[in-house]
């Protein structure tokens, strides 16, 4: 297991938290991974493009001029393809773009994106981003500048923590998710990932319910100061 600072609004340090390694340690398959990202971004498209096929296109009923005696080739109307304002040939239709992704495959591509984040040291856990109950930009931003520097972060929080997502949902290079949405997507396209620490509680529950890790694996141990 890899342990984890926690830091508190404040810049102090509440203690650590060990990352299971059934979830922080995995083995990153590149292939796995290139599958799955694709596949999600297959699945947001929305597949409404349509064209219009010559027997779609309105107009062309009559024969644009004689059969015969004009020295051109024979047309039987101005809606066929070669045409302007023609119809398409082969042209795109509405479709389904999802693929099929097991959910253990999904599983395994967050597993191997999230160790590949924690060895390099871009997993970062905090206990907030903001005290209090009024929200507060500038604080989530401090909080979130103690930790990493990086240019993209994704946070991950909460649905019932409202004052931050409040506080980072207007911080331009900040992405915010909840525990179930956690994706590899995400996860690959930030360069770093914090995670509060009731957040990462939540994570890894979901996680042992799943079976994807022993209880001993998924279980989040905190050390608290001995003055505290």
């Amino acid at each position: 297991m890899s342990t984890v600072e926690i830091r508190t609004p404040d810049g102090a340090s509440a203690g650590t938290v060990e990352l299971p390694s059934a979830v922080f340690d995995a083995q990153a398959n590149v292939a796995l991974l290139h599958q799955v990202v694709v596949a999600q971004q297959a699945a947001a498209r929305q597949g409404t493009h349509s064209t219009k096929t010559r027997g779609e296109v309105s107009g062309g009923g009559k024969k644009p001029y004689r059969q015969k005696g004009t020295g051109r080739a024979r047309q039987g109307s101005t809606r066929a393809p070669q045409f302007a304002g023609g119809g398409i040939v082969h042209g795109p239709q509405p479709r389904d773009y999802t693929q099929r992704t097991p959910k253990k495959m999904k599983a395994a591509a967050l597993r191997g994106a999230l160790s590949d984040r924690a060895r390099a040291n871009q997993v970062h856990v905090v206990s907030g981003l903001v005290d209090g109950d009024t929200p507060s930009t500038k604080t989530a931003r401090k909080v979130l500048e103690s930790v990493t520097q990086a240019r993209r972060v994704l946070v991950v929080l909460n649905r019932t923590d409202e004052v931050a997502w409040v506080s980072v949902r207007n911080l331009p290079h900040v992405h915010v998710i909840a525990p179930d949405q956690l994706n590899t997507y995400d996860v690959l396209v930030n360069d770093d990932v914090v995670f509060t620490k009731d957040s990462l509680d939540v994570f890894l529950a979901s996680k042992a319910q799943q079976g994807s890790g022993s209880a001993e694996g998924t279980a989040v141990v905190v050390d608290e100061e001995a003055s505290k």
